[in-house]
């Protein structure tokens, strides 16, 4: 394990699976680095989880042509099908999409800070994970590192202070959409969109993101 200190929080890299007895409580954020944006094609290279109290544990998933153990990783595995266990994503759709593509596993269940933010920030069309920081929580994040190359066998310091930034405050900012979510009345229509994201993702991968099955 790689442990590596930055402003905000801890980071912790492991690689190919998480340590056995590590837990994150009820609810755990999680986010994704791929090589791209198309499942299909763009491996899992990176997935950031925290349980919000500002440590990151980063499992890089290195293929076995490169030495590593693909994506065969237990522990990750059970965690993110835990019944009992929250998981936390902004753009959960995406997410939930890439991990059934690589590990073969249904996430759930499923929250998302984008899909609640759209729901009750609807004075705005700005619902990135930045955006969102900075308007509720006053916290810049930066996203320098999004385009850089996650499938690298030895990841910067730079990657890994970005990829952990983007599960570092999730807790912090569902916390401020679910109130929001509640004070407008939509906090039963945002648990119905979580539990059809599972589905969503399953239909993206199945081609049928482009025509939408909704549109008319």
């Amino acid at each position: 394990m790689v442990t590596q200190f930055m402003a905000d929080g801890t980071i912790h890299l492991h690689r190919n699976d998480l340590p056995p007895g590590l837990s994150f409580g009820p609810m755990v954020a999680i986010d994704t680095e791929t090589m791209g944006l198309r499942p299909h094609r763009d491996r899992l290279c990176l997935v950031q989880l925290s349980a919000g109290d500002g440590q990151a544990h980063l499992v890089q998933l290195i293929p076995t042509a490169l030495g590593g153990g693909g994506f065969d990783c237990p522990n990750l595995k059970a965690l993110l099908t835990d019944p009992a266990v929250r998981k936390l994503f902004h753009f959960a759709r995406f997410d939930v999409a890439v991990l059934r593509q690589y590990l073969g596993v249904e996430v759930a269940p499923v929250l998302c800070t984008k899909v609640a933010a759209k729901l009750v920030r609807t004075f705005t069309d700005r619902h990135g994970l930045r955006d969102l920081c900075r308007d509720l929580l006053g916290v810049e994040i930066s996203k320098q590192q999004q385009s850089s190359d996650w499938g690298a066998p030895e990841l910067t310091a730079e990657q890994l202070a970005y990829a952990a930034s983007d599960v570092l405050h999730l807790h912090a900012l569902w916390a401020r959409l679910e109130a929001l979510l509640a004070r407008e009345g939509r906090l039963a229509l945002a648990e119905a969109c979580f539990r059809f994201l599972p589905a969503r993702g399953q239909l993206d991968l199945l081609g049928y993101e482009d025509p939408d099955i909704f549109a008319h």
